[in-house]
């Protein structure tokens, strides 16, 4: 009798298990037909192809690659292609973050110190999967992650999570642990008898060799260095390495066939930033007619970080409309329109992360409101970020060959930047992760 019931249980659990694997593989086919479709022509009433605006333009995808832009009406479209036609909206290349932290989230809810010190690595990459998801559902497809701020190299992780299909989220370029010289970053404030974790790794003179290299071996794509901190004998901004030192980095750095980016917002900073081999400028607070071309003669793009200025004052009780902007938030609109009147090259970069992922529309819609042009600033988040960080050959723009990533948002951003807060649609490499219709 236990024979029996042992072989009666196995065949119902047989049964059990048959059906299972069938509803599977069922699902399994229902999602293998609607991605099967790899060829999609996607119109609207105007297209941004990442230098110019068209009306009733479309795109032609075929898997990862654009096979054709241009007139809707002169594009010949394959009997196997899924037309997707949004009326007056803008279908415009993946949108680009220029400067985030997927590692954190607004300090309102939790501050700084408590995400680096008290919260886990695990706790954080989890954390920041949401992050990322977000993101890319938010229209930007590319992202460059500007260090994980105590979370050893979990970007590099999320990134390669990211590239497997494990995880959904934007394309990361990443930069790891990031370098500080010694004794100038934080937390602080801690009692010195005990090891307090920094948010990035100290390193200086000579030592900057082994570093560099070391973090480019645990896979940081770029070198990202705090060229000054709040260090100053009253806590302002001030050089946190020598021009020699920041010309080593550099050397190192390039030797590896990567760049050099700087977190740099006082004037010697800059100065010493660009001369040393910079990049990009990140935050650059007290940038100046005279320093934007500077940096343009060395072709040296600012990342401006409006957004992070604009809400730290939020959360330190500036209530915006209601009371006069702080002598922090004066100063970046000034400096940020030198930047401007200089000429140098400005990119998209938010500092996200210091306010909500998927919100990074919130430092384009800065921008405006500091007053650079609409139009300049949807260049600033595709064509000028691509071309600062030599993706420009494969993304950024429209164009046949390149990467189909492509975001169609209601509006015209050309005009009311704000439009970008309204996706329709995200597809990145020719998979479709968001459809509105």
């Amino acid at each position: 009798m236990r024979v029996m019931k042992y072989l009666y249980n196995l065949q119902s659990l047989s049964m059990k298990s048959l059906k299972l694997i069938c509803c599977i593989l069922l699902c399994m086919s229902v999602f293998n037909v609607s991605n099967a479709q790899k060829i999609f022509f996607i119109t609207a009433d105007r297209l941004f192809d990442g230098t110019e605006m068209h009306s009733k333009w479309g795109v032609l995808t075929d898997g990862p690659k654009i096979i054709k832009v241009g007139p809707k009406d002169q594009i010949d479209i394959p009997s196997n292609a899924t037309v997707i036609n949004y009326g007056d909206a803008t279908i415009t290349p993946g949108l680009i973050e220029g400067h985030s932290h997927l590692l954190l989230y607004p300090y309102n809810i939790t501050d700084w110190d408590t995400q680096v010190l008290k919260e886990t690595d695990s706790y954080r990459t989890a954390r920041a999967t949401v992050h990322a998801k977000n993101t890319l559902l938010a229209g930007f497809t590319t992202a460059r992650d500007l260090g994980t701020e105590g979370a050893g190299y979990s970007d590099v992780a999320i990134k390669r999570a990211i590239n497997e299909g494990i995880i959904i989220g934007p394309r990361l370029m990443v930069a790891g642990r990031a370098i500080v010289s010694t004794g100038s970053y934080g937390p602080k404030g801690y009692d010195h008898d005990q090891e307090i974790m920094l948010g990035a790794e100290p390193a200086d003179g000579n030592d900057l060799i082994r570093v560099v290299r070391d973090q480019i071996g645990k896979g940081a794509d770029f070198i990202k260095i705090y060229a000054d901190y709040r260090w100053g004998v009253n806590g302002e901004d001030r050089p946190s390495f020598t021009l020699d030192e920041l010309k080593l980095i550099n050397e190192v750095t390039r030797s590896s066939g990567r760049v050099m980016v700087c977190h740099a917002k006082s004037k010697e900073a800059i100065r010493r930033a660009v001369l040393a081999g910079a990049e990009t400028i990140e935050h650059g607070d007290f940038i100046d007619v005279e320093l934007g071309k500077l940096m343009k003669e060395h072709n040296v793009t600012y990342i401006p970080t409006v957004a992070a200025v604009d809400v730290i004052s939020q959360y330190r009780g500036w209530k915006k409309g209601v009371m006069d902007p702080p002598a922090n938030v004066l100063n970046k609109r000034k400096s940020f329109k030198e930047a401007i009147a200089s000429g140098v090259s400005i990119g998209m970069g938010g500092d996200v992360g210091v306010y909500p992922h998927g919100e990074n529309v919130l430092e384009m819609e800065l921008m405006v409101e500091y007053g650079m042009q609409p139009f300049d600033v949807l260049k600033a988040a595709t064509s000028v970020n691509s071309r600062a960080f030599h993706l420009d050959d494969r993304l950024g723009f429209l164009k046949p060959g390149y990467i189909s990533d492509v975001v169609v948002v209601a509006g015209d951003p050309s005009k009311n930047i704000s439009a970008i807060r309204n996706v329709q649609f995200v597809m990145k490499e020719g998979v479709i992760y968001k459809q509105v219709k």
